[in-house]
């Protein structure tokens, strides 16, 4: 796909990561938000989900935090109409090695294909107009749960999980995942505030 071309799947926003940092050993916020476009919120939310999700990657400790701060300033500048995503010099610098993205994209990508032939624009009141703003404020409330679900077991991978799906919905269109995103949030977050006050 082009690169100048907006990713429309799943799979998509993962070939996008492949072919845009291909030859690097390790990989920054920065060359993320380079591969999938400056302008393109959903991907971003897409991308954080799926890397906390992603073994070798989610499972660092301090990487669910990063990416939710990704998310917070990316989606915190929506109602702006900005033509490109900011984010601070010293986030857009942090790296991972690229073999492990690539093994956590590898472990995504099967689903990826799977996911992807049952999207449709359907609902689309919950991502487009004011329907996209409130999706955006519920991904940014899992964004900001995250650093507290990185003391819970498990609950990041809840956080990954809706932020993976409202990527989905974003990107693809399909209110109908943004409906099972705002499902997940909340099974979610009652994890954690159930765990934390077990703690």
């Amino acid at each position: 796909m082009p690169r100048s071309q907006s990713p429309a799947s799943l799979t998509d926003v993962l070939n996008l990561l492949r072919a845009n940092t291909r030859g690097q050993q390790q990989v920054s916020i920065g060359d993320v938000l380079d591969a999938v476009g400056q302008r393109s919120f959903g991907p971003v939310v897409l991308i954080a989900g799926l890397l906390t999700l992603a073994p070798l990657v989610g499972d660092l400790p301090g990487v669910p935090t990063l990416l939710g701060l990704l998310v917070l300033l990316t989606l915190g500048q929506l109602p702006f109409q900005q033509q490109s995503i900011w984010i601070p010099s010293h986030l857009s610098r942090r790296q991972i090695e690229r073999h492990k993205l690539t093994k956590g994209l590898d472990w995504i990508e099967k689903p990826a294909r799977f996911i992807d032939r049952w999207t449709s624009q359907r609902l689309t009141w919950l991502v487009r107009g004011p329907g996209r703003y409130l999706t955006a404020l519920i991904c940014m409330l899992v964004a900001a749960a995250l650093p507290a679900m990185e003391l819970v077991p498990f609950s990041a991978n809840g956080g990954g999980l809706a932020l993976t799906l409202f990527g989905i919905a974003l990107v693809a269109d399909d209110g109908l995942f943004a409906l099972l995103g705002i499902l997940f949030t909340g099974g979610t977050l009652w994890m954690v505030i159930s765990g934390l006050m077990g703690l």
